[in-house]
């Protein structure tokens, strides 16, 4: 078989509680043109799939067609390899099992592949970010969520049912704060967005100094990060709690894995030091001792949702070609 060329573009998909970014990437990993909508809109999934399909098209259309598209890639939370579909998220909109990679095939006449955010982060990551050239290494993405994948002798190590890496929803505190897996006492539910909402609850509760926290009706991690940065002594505890959780988590977590790099990657690693620094202090104090001091915690210095689209282009690059574009 003679083949004039090949398909030089890819679409990445990246799948938020707040937003869904739609990026058109080329085979050198540039972004062509990128659109979005938002999430949480469209809470029933015919009707987000719909609306996703329509921006796709949109997109593809104004950027050369079809026939230079070769396939898709997804990044989402609670994304599954394996299986290609979305399985119970806690924190999107949509419940149950979604085959949303064969639902998208049908729609498109594309090719797709799906996989959990961390997953697809940590693609972009050895890619075109902190852990290129790295061959063991962990993501660990902190947001709403906190989500992990790592790498193990250069290739993502997904386990048995594609579930490999989930360190938020590790037991931190037997019958502790309630997660929103359903389970009690996640990892999660101590470093995420809500458990640093409630650390700061609870510091101020046990406390009565001033704290400029306590004028805030809705109180956020980027609020609390600001509150650090002049100088607030209790939103300066909260990221220290927050970090001596987290340290102390992924003390065990790398005991285990021996990764070369933790990449730290999401929203709340932008507070830096206020969360890292006692994060470290406190990961050091608890690793297994033949690692000790040889782990190095590195924040991402890609754009969050472009390392997930690049990421989710890199899941389209590997998957099976399929297109009725020809």
């Amino acid at each position: 078989m003679i083949q004039n060329g090949i398909k030089t573009r890819v679409v990445g998909v990246d799948i938020s509680l707040e937003r869904t970014s739609i990026g058109i990437v080329d085979i050198r990993g540039e972004i062509i043109a990128t659109c979005y909508f938002t999430t949480a809109n469209h809470p029933v999934i015919g009707d987000y799939l719909a609306v996703l399909c329509e921006h796709i098209q949109q997109l593809v259309e104004q950027n050369g067609g079809f026939e230079s598209v070769r396939s898709v890639g997804i990044c989402v939370p609670s994304g599954n390899f394996r299986t290609s579909s979305i399985e119970n998220p806690p924190n999107l909109p949509w419940k149950g099992v979604i085959p949303l990679a064969a639902m998208l095939r049908d729609r498109l006449g594309l090719a797709v592949a799906l996989a959990n955010d961390a997953h697809a982060k940590a693609l972009g990551e050895q890619t075109f970010g902190a852990a290129h050239g790295m061959r063991d290494f962990a993501i660990v993405s902190i947001g709403h969520g906190l989500g992990s994948c790592f790498f193990s002798n250069g290739v993502p190590h997904l386990g048995y049912d594609g579930f490999a890496g989930e360190v938020g929803h590790t037991c931190f505190v037997p019958n502790g704060r309630q997660c929103g897996c359903g389970k009690k006492g996640c990892l999660e539910a101590y470093v995420a967005a809500n458990g640093i909402i409630q650390n700061a609850k609870d510091i101020m509760a046990e406390r009565s100094e001033p704290s400029k926290m306590r004028e805030v009706e809705v109180l956020t991690p980027h609020i609390i990060h600001e509150f650090c940065e002049m100088g607030d002594e209790l939103a300066i505890e909260t990221y220290r709690r927050t970090g001596y959780y987290l340290g102390l988590g992924l003390a065990g977590y790398a005991s285990i894995l021996n990764p070369e790099a933790i990449v730290f990657t999401g929203g709340i690693a932008q507070a830096g030091k206020w969360l890292l620094e006692p994060a470290n202090q406190t990961f050091e104090e608890h690793i297994f001792h033949n690692i000790q001091g040889r782990v190095k915690f590195v924040v991402s210095n890609l754009e969050n949702r472009t390392r997930n689209m690049l990421g989710a282009s890199v899941l389209a690059w590997d998957v099976k070609e399929y297109s009725l574009f020809k």
